[in-house]
């Protein structure tokens, strides 16, 4: 995979995780429906996590929930893992 393609991944995950914590957000404040924490993480795990991490502190959502931290940052790392993988395999 090329650095266009993986830079093309990111962007695109990240603006979407981005939108889906801003709507998250507004839904938490409005008392309307959720998006589930795992769609949230899958996000991240697609390589959206650098904008789920804006997203969180532009926000100020899901910043103190211990348990969505833990796993937020294990799939990030899962996420910067498996990239580093597929550079060290690909031709």
């Amino acid at each position: 995979m090329n650095h266009l393609h993986l830079t093309t991944i990111y962007l695109v995950g990240s603006t979407l995780a981005f939108a889906a914590y801003g709507f998250d957000k507004a839904a938490a404040i409005g008392g309307a429906r959720r998006i589930p924490e795992a769609f949230l993480h899958l996000l991240g795990l697609a390589g959206g996590w650098p904008g789920a991490l804006v997203a969180q502190r532009v926000f100020r959502h899901k910043c103190r929930k211990v348990s969505f931290q833990v796993a937020f940052w294990t799939v990030a790392a899962l996420n910067c893992a498996a990239t580093v993988w597929l550079h060290s395999v690909a031709p």
